[in-house]
């Protein structure tokens, strides 16, 4: 309501009139009641479908079901239930990237090494150190679904062991501790 009236104002002001087709609203004094309704209206309708949006949303992850949003690496959408389901195909490689960085290898070595096997996103893009950083802190692989504040231990299938991302977790923390290594 506040930008109609502002850019009306704005409008008004450079000598424009506006013109609905949609409804005929008088120059009058009725008709800034009648158009102060419509707005007002418009603005309830907006409030009260997100307000519904929302409501769906946390309803689908209280079932566990995605939201939308990137899929994981190593996961795939099921079409009738919505929910988050292991993808043969690259549940293997997403493994292999959190058993390699456990055993000492370097995310940069890991990256190079898909790259060069020619292991691509979705959308056919090369996996960066960035996203398989953020890969492997992604709690979704021991299978705990995340919505907001909804958070469901074993809600999806996990892709690893918890002992695994333990470990991996436990790594990235000394890593963020020790001083650079061109230092």
């Amino acid at each position: 309501r506040y930008d109609s009236a502002h850019y009306k104002h704005v409008l008004k002001k450079n000598g424009v009139r506006v013109i609905s087709i949609k409804e005929n609203i008088s120059d009058g004094p009725e008709g800034i009641i009648l158009e102060s309704m419509l707005e007002g209206y418009a603005e309830y309708y907006s409030a009260e479908l997100a307000q519904k949006i929302r409501r769906g949303q946390y309803e689908n992850a209280s079932k566990c079901m995605n939201n939308g949003g990137n899929t994981p690496l190593g996961y795939m959408v099921d079409k009738k239930t919505c929910a988050l389901v292991i993808d043969p195909e690259m549940a293997p490689i997403v493994k292999e990237i959190f058993t390699r960085y456990a055993n000492g290898d370097a995310i940069s070595n890991i990256q190079k090494d898909l790259e060069a096997r020619g292991v691509r996103s979705r959308r056919g893009n090369a996996y960066s150190v960035s996203v398989l950083s953020n890969l492997i802190k992604n709690r979704k692989y021991i299978g705990e679904y995340k919505y907001g504040d909804v958070i469901t231990p074993d809600g999806i299938p996990a892709t690893i062991e918890k002992e695994l991302f333990e470990r991996v977790q436990n790594r990235m923390k000394t890593n963020k501790k020790a001083p650079a290594k061109s230092k």
